[in-house]
């Protein structure tokens, strides 16, 4: 006898079932992509600092993906634009102060809703004049009059911080800064700054060179005397409210960490990557 199979009663597909149905497959479906140009908030390297950011294969873009919140960008005074480059003979017309580093700045502070990461800190933009410093000035600033809605602000009264922190580096034109009532453009201290002590909105920021004030190169164990000096400069920038820089400074794991627990605000780096997973591997 040839066995037939029985047909099953049909089951009633109820809107109930159609509601379990759906919630089951979204609870199952793979994550979504982000949508086209939102930004992937990464860990935030807040005392990293892209030393000569410009010589990187994408300025100011290889940092941002990395988290840095401090760039350098040098500057030359060439037939009426700023170019940016690290030396004179290699620059091209088309690497401008603002291709590179203002305009992708203003767009992503306008498309993250007021700052540089969506709810992130300020972000320090370290302009470092290599030509002279007056007239260079002397184009610098009306052109930063157009991103000022973007840009803290500094006079006498104090400092009103906004998305994008500007800080003059190299030639400094700092009597003409000084005199200025209200500016968008601080001025990068030196050790003797420590001294002297002028206006934190003058000088929020200290910088030198490491190599003529430590010995020490980065590989085994830093010296007592000098991590002693190290942490007396850090001591004293903080007590008159300003961070500290060091350029040149050993760029070696030993040298950030050293650096990092002795409270140095902004650790130089060449090796963005290597920094970032330092940092994200190593962070308290």
């Amino acid at each position: 006898m040839i066995s037939v199979p029985q047909c099953r009663p049909a089951v009633l597909l109820t809107p109930a079932f159609f509601l379990f149905a759906l919630v089951l497959g979204s609870s199952l479906a793979l994550p979504k992509t982000p949508a086209a140009g939102a930004d992937e908030l990464p860990f935030l390297l807040t005392n990293g600092f892209a030393h000569n950011d410009y010589e990187h294969s994408r300025p100011l873009f290889d940092a941002l993906e990395r988290g840095f919140c401090a760039v350098e960008a040098d500057i030359y005074l060439t037939g009426g634009k700023l170019l940016i480059g690290h030396d004179a003979d290699k620059l091209s017309p088309d690497r401008t102060l603002e291709s590179l580093y203002l305009n992708p700045l203003r767009d992503r502070v306008q498309k993250n809703g007021g700052s540089v990461y969506p709810g992130g800190p300020e972000f320090l933009l370290l302009i470092d004049i290599k030509t002279e410093a007056e007239p260079t000035y002397a184009a610098l600033d009306p052109l930063l009059g157009k991103y000022e809605s973007m840009l803290t602000r500094f006079s006498s009264a104090g400092i009103r911080t906004n998305a994008i922190t500007i800080v003059l580096s190299g030639e400094r034109p700092i009597a003409v800064v000084s005199n200025q009532l209200t500016r968008l453009v601080s001025i990068d201290g030196r050790l003797p700054d420590l001294e002297t002590n002028p206006a934190t909105a003058l000088v929020p920021l200290v910088s030198d060179n490491w190599t003529r004030l430590f010995r020490w190169r980065g590989e085994g164990l830093m010296p007592q005397p000098e991590k002693d000096r190290l942490m007396d400069m850090v001591t004293r920038a903080h007590a008159q409210k300003r961070k500290i820089r060091l350029w040149a400074a050993p760029d070696t794991p030993q040298s950030w960490r050293i650096q990092r627990q002795l409270g140095v605000d902004l650790i130089n780096t060449d090796k963005l990557a290597e920094f970032g997973q330092f940092q994200s591997t190593t962070r308290k």
